[in-house]
């Protein structure tokens, strides 16, 4: 599998890599995608913003940067992930860090297979996506 993970600036022992391994690929698969190569990294709020300003022109924190190098069906791509984000929207949202960061995760492949979120409807197809992809996941262990 060319799925890696990886920390820069912050300290995070993400549990059960191989599972979200193989569920990135139910992903992919039930996307119609093949699988190239991936790099999950987990950062802080620094490395986002300074991405955020230079990649997107975005003076602002996100939980989730995706770098989509995808070719047709085959998905490549980086996602940059804000623990501390991840960390601030499991409390609003009332879910564990781990659950939060599967969401961000999960969101993030959609974006490499080619979904979007820049209108009401997308966002709800998204939402949609993210839900049926964790519920799986959950449902999987």
């Amino acid at each position: 599998m060319s799925i890696y993970f990886h920390t820069e600036d912050v300290e995070y022992n993400l549990r059960g890599k191989r599972e979200i391994r193989k569920w990135i690929c139910y992903v992919l698969k039930n996307e119609k995608k093949e699988e190239g190569l991936i790099n999950i990294v987990i950062t802080g709020n620094d490395k986002i913003l300074k991405l955020n300003q230079k990649y997107l022109s975005h003076n602002y924190l996100t939980d989730i940067i995706t770098f989509n190098y995808s070719e047709k069906k085959k998905i490549n791509g980086d996602l940059y992930i804000s623990l501390d984000t991840v960390r601030y929207n499991a409390t609003s949202f009332k879910c564990t860090v781990y659950e939060e960061l599967l969401r961000v995760v999960v969101h993030g492949i959609l974006h490499l297979i080619g979904y979007n979120d820049s209108n009401t409807r997308e966002k709800e197809e998204m939402k949609m996506k993210e839900d049926q992809y964790l519920n799986r996941f959950v449902n999987a262990k």
